[in-house]
């Protein structure tokens, strides 16, 4: 971990402030000389970091680590004081060198401490010698930067994202059974192992994939308990799933009349529902009143639990299902499949002698099936017989040395004997990905992470970087990021958790197990603290000294959030949960951070809806790479925010009710890559083009932005325009350009007509959304697009003959066609024609009163998997043809007349749907 560490430090000592800080007399030799220690130390620590066993290697690893973080700390505080002089800038500061810098004394102070440190660094180097530790030369991540790489192992191993279902066919069995059992069945069924011993995984199995308990059950509903437990919002969630209502119906319900439609309901009707995660027989009783258990009912719980004592509630009430981990040759089948199985090239001799290393490695997973995979996606990147004996010798000296992971887990062996087993894959990791994953520790249990945040944040930090040259040019750091989170998948330590249109990931978590260990580790290295307001903090809480602080708010008395000074402090992110996100949030408390945090990398202040003033010193965090009140209330935003100029990622998503003004400063800060404007409010003309790194740019308005500057914008990838866009044809048709990197366009203009030519401008987007007037002929570029794969349309009052050409867009997979679409002028009965829209999954029509009638000729939408109609209110039959789709799974009907549902259910239409695995119809 001190290689990653000293990797860091080198990264951030190659720009912003420092490298300008770098041409001061004196100063400036003293961080070069610090910069080729950091180097020649490098390589030590590469060898260094593999043999921690021994205990005076792992002290002397963890000196150097800190003194890498000391001589960090000194060069960016010189840094800040130098910036604070003259406003933030230091270019300003140079120009008046002679009668600044005539104060010796500071330079002297700062360039001795320097000095100090480096020379510490030194015989800390020369130390490492004395124990045989050696110099590796090349990083040892080798392609880590590469992002070509990173796609060739991914595509080597794919079987390793899709998590294979071994060994359950026996457990699905006996729960399927005891489920539908139609005389005096048990109400409640519990499966209960721990953490990553695949309970989860079989109640899916049984939940979503058997299709005996789909045809027996007529509602279902999903929930995570976890371990904060809040009743009334796990009860209202559940009442959700059954009856399909929204949530603004059930808002204004409370808890009593809650549990009386619920008790009503699963009386009613035949109801399935899964409580995932039950901590405490205390969660339990806080739900249990919402469920009819000593009343004759058909409908059944189904309950997971890693807690002996809350599966037997289960017994109290019926049958219990104990689920312990595989058997043993169940755990050699999940074994082999991923680290055998899935190899290109197989020798059966080869193979024969690794699966007997297998069986011997998996005695130290305790059966638990998370850690058998994640054993086996280390094994399936090595190639030869020697790489996995060197795995095998290291399990068992990983096994002998002592960590906290013993005094963590002191009166649970199996649990800390797996945590040793996923450390193992930890240990195996490339400096850069052990800073990524730590990193995850920030986010709360269950926590659904954006993949494009966390990208954001990762660079913010300083842990990715582009190394590699391609044609010239270095690799998007957001794409190397996003080869490091699939590499993480790929080693089965990141869960996926949504995809987008493109496959591409869009949010991840960590399993459970994963997590504990994360935080673990993180404590371990120093490298976080998060720190919990709860209900039972009765005392202003203490803050750890540390270099990054997650907070999570989970009460009302955050008041007692009083930060003390810390110099060392790089990253702060609060999480708040959203019942209180207006609590007692003290107006001075953002004053405090600023005060006492001033060489913040990332501060994320999100959905906090009390006001929170943003203190006109916020420019004093000159160091601020990330920065985010979206969704919080900030009335004003202070120009001192220009002093920010080595912002990488800057979002005013304001909470919606407020107006602000943003202050025309924002062009300073050239090092911008992600800008999220407020959706309205701010006034004047905002410069932007001098944003040349920009890649996203979201609520751009020409009422408030001069659009003129998006032609020197041509790194965007995202682009969200609204309002006004006058002159913007014109402005496009003279300067010629054309947005190559835009994968993503918003146009919402409300009722002007959409400037085409910029969509025109875009050959490449794979994402395209308009929302205003259209003139017909503009459309007929698109079916050129080949990348075009999301599109959707609001108001654009199309003829029918545009839709033709929508069809032929060649690799559109879903469409939302929404109010306004249709020009209500014109005949508004649609024919898909037999070869339109080849590969179409998904598609909603919504809102489309206009629309009268909908068919398929036959051969049409030959991909379709599920069908949207939400109040269509002229619709008068469902559409003709979808009898001949054979793909379609799912149809949803929501909002539509009774007509029209009487027709779809049992009435004269059934014939064209019933061949459709699932149709819902609200």
């Amino acid at each position: 971990m001190a290689e990653a560490v000293v990797s860091m430090v080198i990264e951030g000592l190659k720009g912003g402030l420092i490298e300008e800080v770098k041409f001061l007399s004196g100063v400036g030799d003293q961080i070069k000389h610090a910069q080729i220690e950091l180097l020649l130390m490098q390589g030590f620590l590469k060898d260094a970091d593999t043999r921690q066993e021994d205990n005076e290697v792992r002290i002397w690893v963890q000196i150097i680590r800190d003194a890498a973080y000391d001589l960090e700390d000194v060069i960016e505080s010189f840094a800040l004081k130098v910036a604070l002089r003259r406003g933030g800038s230091v270019k300003l500061v140079l120009k008046r060198f002679a009668c600044i810098f005539n104060e010796v004394y500071n330079r002297h102070k700062f360039g001795s401490e320097i000095e100090s440190i480096t020379t510490k660094l030194s015989k800390l180097r020369l130390s490492l010698q004395g124990y045989d530790i050696k110099q590796i030369r090349g990083t040892q991540y080798g392609g880590a930067t590469s992002f070509e790489r990173q796609k060739e192992q991914r595509e080597t191993y794919p079987h390793v994202i899709e998590r294979d279902v071994v060994g359950l066919e026996k457990d699905i069995e006996i729960l399927v059974t005891q489920l539908v059992k139609e005389e005096k069945g048990p109400k409640l069924v519990s499966i209960w192992g721990m953490g990553g011993s695949g309970k989860t995984t079989l109640a899916k199995q049984v939940y979503g994939h058997n299709e005996d308990v789909k045809r027996h059950f007529d509602c279902f509903a999903w929930v995570c308990v976890s371990q904060q437990c809040q009743g009334k919002e796990v009860l209202e969630d559940i009442l959700v799933q059954l009856t399909r209502d929204t949530k603004d119906k059930t808002k204004e319900m409370n808890k009593n009349q809650m549990v009386e439609k619920l008790c009503s309901i699963q009386k009613e009707k035949k109801c399935l529902v899964v409580l995932d995660d039950v901590w405490t027989r205390d969660a339990w009783n806080s739900l249990k009143n919402g469920f009819p258990i000593g009343a004759e009912t058909k409908s059944r719980i189904l309950l997971t639990t890693r807690k002996k004592d809350v599966a037997e509630i289960a017994g109290e009430n019926g049958f219990v299902h104990v689920s312990h981990a595989l058997d043993d040759e169940g755990c050699l089948e999940l074994f082999k499949k991923i680290a055998i199985f899935g190899r290109d090239q197989t020798n059966s001799k080869i193979d024969a002698e690794k699966e007997e290393l297998g069986k011997k490695m998996l005695k130290h997973c305790a059966r638990l099936p998370l850690a058998i995979t994640v054993l086996a996606g280390l094994l399936a990147r090595k190639v030869t017989i020697d790489e996995w004996n060197a795995v095998y010798e290291n399990v068992d000296v990983y096994i002998r040395r002592g960590t906290n992971l013993d005094t963590e887990y002191k009166g649970d062996q199996e649990y800390a004997g797996a945590l040793r087993v996923l450390a193992l894959s930890y240990d195996d990791l490339p400096y850069c990905l052990k800073l990524c994953f730590l990193y995850l520790g920030h986010f709360p249990e269950d926590y659904e992470i954006p993949v494009k945040r966390l990208a954001q944040l990762w660079i913010a930090e300083g842990f990715i970087s582009s190394g590699s040259q391609r044609h010239g040019s270095a690799e998007v750091l957001e794409d190397v990021a996003y080869a490091c989170l699939i590499e993480l998948v790929e080693r089965c330590m990141v869960q996926v958790g949504i995809l987008g249109s493109t496959k591409r990931i869009k949010t991840c978590h960590l399993h459970d197990l994963m997590r504990d260990l994360c935080l673990v580790k993180a404590e371990e290295e120093n490298f976080l603290h998060v720190v919990n307001f709860t209900s039972t903090i009765t005392k202003t809480a203490t803050i750890p000294k540390g270099r990054r602080l997650g907070v999570h708010v989970e009460t009302e008395f955050v008041d007692k959030f009083a930060p003390t000074r810390n110099d060392h402090l790089r990253s702060l992110l609060f999480f708040v949960d959203p019942e209180y996100r207006f609590s007692n949030w003290k107006k001075k408390f953002l004053r405090s951070v600023v005060c006492n945090f001033k060489l913040l990398r990332v501060l994320k202040l999100e959905g906090i809806l009390s006001y929170v003033e943003l203190p006109s010193n916020i420019g004093n965090l000159v160091h601020l790479r990330f920065l985010s009140l979206r969704e919080s209330h900030v009335r004003r935003l202070p120009s001192s925010l220009g002093n920010l100029v080595c912002l990488q990622t800057l979002d005013l998503r304001l909470y919606v009710g407020w107006g602000v003004k943003v202050p025309n400063v924002i062009w300073k800060m050239k090092e911008l890559r992600h800008l999220y404007l407020p959706v309205s409010g701010y006034r004047g003309k905002l410069k932007l083009a001098t944003l040349g790194n920009l890649q996203s740019l979201v609520n751009v308005a020409g009422a408030d932005c001069d659009l003129t500057h998006l032609a020197e914008l041509t790194n965007l990838r995202k682009m969200f325009i609204q309002g006004e866009v006058k002159n913007m044809e014109e402005m496009l048709k003279s300067t010629g350009i054309t947005f190559n990197h835009l994968r993503s366009l918003s146009l919402f203009v409300g009722s002007e007509v959409i400037p085409m030519k910029m969509v025109l401008s875009c050959p490449h987007i794979y994402k395209l959304e308009l929302e205003g007037r259209m003139r017909d002929e503009s459309l007929e570029g698109l079916q050129y697009y080949q990348n075009l794969t999301k599109m959707s349309m609001s108001w654009t009052k199309l003829q029918l003959e545009s839709l033709k050409i929508l069809e032929k867009i060649p690799n559109l997979r879903m469409l939302w066609l929404n109010a306004g679409s249709l020009d209500k002028n014109v005949s508004s009965e649609v024919v898909v024609s037999e070869e339109g829209y080849p590969n179409l999954e998904f598609l909603s029509l919504g809102g489309m009163e206009e629309l009268k009638s909908w068919s398929i000729e036959k051969g049409g939408m030959p991909n379709l998997c599920r069908l949207s109609i939400i109040e269509c209110l002229e619709l008068r039959a469902v559409p003709e043809g979808l009898q001949h789709v054979s793909t379609l799974k799912e149809l949803t009907i929501i909002g539509m007349r009774r007509e029209f549902c009487s027709r779809a259910g049992e009435g004269e239409d059934f014939y064209k749907i019933k061949h459709v695995p699932s149709v819902t119809i609200m």
